[in-house]
Formats: structure tokens, C-alpha cells, sequence
């Protein structure tokens, strides 16, 4: 799930744009910026795996008002969402040519509307949530990942492939074209998304609790209206003895956190690389750039180089459900924290039922970003919520820290929750953060 909802935005859209439009000068970023993303996973996953709990309610443990105020923040950076689906719809616009004689927006809007309409309906229907969206997102993933690599071997992109290896580590400068400051916001989501940035990076924890990882195989998972099960909100209340083997049971517990997310960050990178790669090779020297209503269709050339017209198809049907998907994939995420919110701070909500609560704030997410995807194209409405999602990643990783630094030994034993090593590598992260937070703030105000 982690991996193939992270190949939605900075994969294939915003690296590839400043590879293709600054050659190998950002090139350097790229692997630092995936890997700041692991230790904010793995203390994402440990609280859940070691409690049960959602991150939103180890949040709320903190202080009642921060989670508030967070989750707020994040209800509000995913009023845009609705761009991934625009986004698939320009490659079936693109694909299709459907309807013929209207605009390109007009296309695209049309597959976009009919793909948030299969993907909820889907999503309604689905028995059991997670494991239709796992399914789908594994054989999305797995494809685009084979396709990538076949499409390395073309000729033109292995010659390309030593200064390539260069620009991982050596940044190549000066740029082939002077710096826009325009495209602060781009490198900035780019950074934020390389991995699965912002907000989206809490969509892990509800991913865990679905699958019953650790303590989390004692709540219940969000269930269609086939079986009508209510759901164990909570494990609040549960203790923990401090005994060697529950001790040895919680380590195991994370390190199945660092492979797991380890294996999303590995998968990751090479996604990343691969599109990188070939936007080097094959849009770069021509000056082709996706952007505005071909934000994922110049790049069906890198198929196309190998295999043809068959190879741009297969391109633009492949982009246009991980797209997709990725609407669907954030639409139940986003609904699983609003269902989580509500139920732990509204009485009301609790006596609606998770399952309502979930169903109804699908419903509404439906609606706004079916309103909000007619704002803008679908590069600036992904490129808004990364900058809000940004906001929110400077917050949310101090409140990790303090999380696994103070709440987590007072709940399970001193022994199981994230040790020295584990903060100290999410200490740098968050500094990390604030210090592109300044620098974006510094270059808005400064050009």
C-alpha cells in the first residue's frame, strides 16, 4: 500500500519534471529525501504495533488541543486530493482522445469524474476495504515497477546511465537553465513526497491496524455492508507486563516495522531513480516537461522508446490507475482518521458506529474533492496540499519525538518503546523538515 500510493505524485510527475527541466542538478536530494522518511515510518508503525492504538489517538494522549488542531490541519490539506484523479485523467484523455471534440480539460475532467465514480462505488461495495485496495495496488505497483525496469534497457537510457550514477551523489552544476523560483513549491513537494510525505505518512499507522499488527490484532477493521461488524475502536486500557518474553514479543513486533517500511523506502528509491533515469534520458535532451494538462502523459515516451505505440498505451493505462488508486487508497485513509477523530472525542459519534462514521465521511470527502478538482489543474492542486501537508510534517514529527521519548514508556514497558538511536535518527528528520521549511519560507519572501 505504502509503496504503490507513493508512486503517485513525486514519482512519476515532480522528479521527473525537474530532471527533465534541471538535469542532474536536484538529482543529489533525492536519496536523503527518501530516506528521511524512514524514521518517521518507523515511529509511526512502533506506536501502533506496541499499543494497538492510531497515531491520532497516541496524539490525543499528548493534549486533547494539539490533536485538534492537527487534525484539523489535516482535514484541510486533503481538500485537494481529488488532483490524482484529474491526474489519471489526462493519460485516459490522452489514451482515449474520448470525448471527441472537447477540450483537453473537458477529457480530462470527464475520466476524472468517471474514475471517482468507479473507485467510491468500488470502495462501497468492497466486503472487506483494505484488502480490495491492497489487491489492486499490489498489481499496480508490481507493474509499474517491471515496466520501469524494462524500459531501462533501452539503449539511448543506458548510455545515459554513468552520469547518471554521478548526479546521485555530485549535484551537476550549474544547471542547464537558470533557477525559476516558480519552481520552489515543485522542489518542495518533490522533497516532501519522495516517499510518501506529509500527512500521507500517518496513513501508515491505519494500514497496520487493518493488517493486526502487534497489539493492533486486537481492533476491529473497517467492514462493508455485507457483515454489519461493529469495530473495536480502542485498546485503551490495556497493560503490559514487563517480562522478558513480552519484551522479546514487542522487539520482534519492530523489526518487522524496519522491514516492512524498509522494504517501502528500498521500492521507493528505485521507482524513483528508474522515472528519474529516464526523464534524463529521454525528455531532457528534447525539453519536455509534464505539466499542466500532460502532467503524466510526455512521460508514456518512456515506454514508448521501447516498445512503440503499444508501449505508450500500456504507459498511460498503467499512470491512470495508480492515479486513481491513489484517490481511492487516500479516500479510505482519510475517512479511517476522521472516523478515528470523531468516535474518540464525539458521543455522538459513537453512538452513529464507526462504520457510519467511516461511510459518511468517505461520502463527504467524495463530494468536496469532486468541487475542489475544478480549481486548478491537477499539478497545482497536488502541489497546494503538499505545501499544507509540509506544514503539517514540521508538527506532526516533533510530536513523534515526544511520543516515543515520553508517552510510550509509560504505557508498555521501558524496554519495548523506541530506544536513543531510534529519536536521535527522528531528531535529524525534523530538523530536516524545519530547515526546508525556512528555506521555502525564505525563498516565498525573498524570490
Amino acid at each position: 500500500m505504502w509503496l504503490a500510493l507513493a508512486q503517485g505524485s513525486s514519482e512519476l510527475i515532480w522528479w521527473p519534471y525537474l530532471i527533465a527541466k534541471y538535469g542532474l542538478a536536484f538529482l543529489f536530494l533525492l536519496v536523503p529525501a527518501c530516506l528521511l522518511q524512514f524514521p518517521v515510518n518507523y515511529h509511526i508503525g512502533a506506536y501502533t504495533v506496541l499499543t494497538g492504538e492510531s497515531i491520532f489517538q497516541g496524539f490525543r494522549r499528548l493534549s486533547p488541543w494539539f490533536a485538534g488542531f492537527l487534525y484539523v490541519f489535516m482535514a484541510v490539506s486533503f481538500f485537494w486530493f481529488g488532483a490524482f484523479a484529474s491526474a489519471g485523467g489526462t493519460s485516459l484523455a490522452a489514451l482515449t482522445g474520448f470525448p471527441a471534440g472537447w477540450s483537453d480539460r473537458g477529457r480530462m475532467l470527464f475520466w476524472a469524474y468517471s474514475s471517482i465514480a468507479v473507485f467510491f462505488i468500488a470502495l462501497l461495495l468492497s466486503r472487506v476495504v483494505y484488502r480490495v485496495i491492497e489487491l489492486f495496488m499490489w498489481c499496480v505497483a508490481t507493474a509499474t515497477l517491471a515496466g520501469l525496469f524494462l524500459a531501462c534497457l533501452h539503449p539511448d537510457v543506458l548510455e545515459a546511465l554513468p552520469a547518471f550514477c554521478r548526479g546521485i551523489v555530485v549535484p551537476d552544476l550549474p544547471p542547464p537553465r537558470p533557477w525559476d523560483p516558480g519552481d520552489a513549491d515543485t522542489l518542495l513537494t518533490a522533497i516532501a513526497f519522495a516517499g510518501l510525505g506529509g500527512f500521507w505518512a500517518l496513513f501508515y499507522s491505519y494500514w497496520l491496524r487493518e493488517k493486526g499488527a502487534g497489539m493492533a490484532a486486537y481492533a476491529g477493521r473497517v467492514t462493508g455492508p455485507v457483515t454489519g461488524r461493529e469495530e473495536v475502536i480502542s485498546v485503551e486500557g490495556w497493560t503490559f507486563p514487563d517480562t522478558g518474553e513480552d519484551v522479546a514479543r514487542m522487539a520482534r513486533w519492530k523489526r518487522h516495522i524496519l522491514v516492512d517500511s524498509g522494504i517501502g523506502i528500498a521500492g521507493n528509491i528505485a521507482t524513483t531513480l528508474m522515472t528519474c533515469l529516464l526523464a534524463y534520458a529521454l525528455l531532457h535532451p528534447r525539453g519536455i516537461l509534464p505539466e499542466g494538462h500532460e502532467i503524466a502523459v510526455v512521460q508514456a515516451r518512456f515506454f514508448e522508446a521501447s516498445w512503440g505505440p503499444a508501449g505508450r498505451v500500456a504507459f498511460l493505462v498503467i499512470a491512470a490507475c495508480f492515479l486513481s488508486d491513489a484517490w481511492m487508497a487516500t479516500l479510505d485513509a482519510v475517512s479511517r482518521i476522521h472516523a478515528d477523530f470523531l468516535i474518540g472525542v464525539s458521543d455522538r459519534a459513537r453512538r452513529i458506529g464507526y462504520r457510519k462514521v467511516y461511510y459518511g465521511a468517505a461520502l463527504a470527502m467524495t463530494a468536496i474533492t469532486s468541487v475542489t478538482v475544478l480549481w486548478d489543474t491537477p499539478g497545482a492542486l497536488i502541489k497546494l496540499s503538499a505545501v499544507i501537508g509540509f506544514g503539517g510534517t514540521v508538527v506532526y514529527t516533533f510530536a513523534l519525538l515526544l511520543l516515543s521519548s515520553r508517552t510510550l514508556p509509560a504505557i508498555v514497558p521501558p524496554r519495548a518503546a523506541p530506544g536513543r538511536a531510534a529519536c536521535f535518527g527522528l531528531l535529524v528528520a525534523w530538523i530536516a523538515y524545519l530547515a526546508m521549511a525556512i528555506a521555502y519560507g525564505w525563498t516565498l519572501f525573498h524570490g
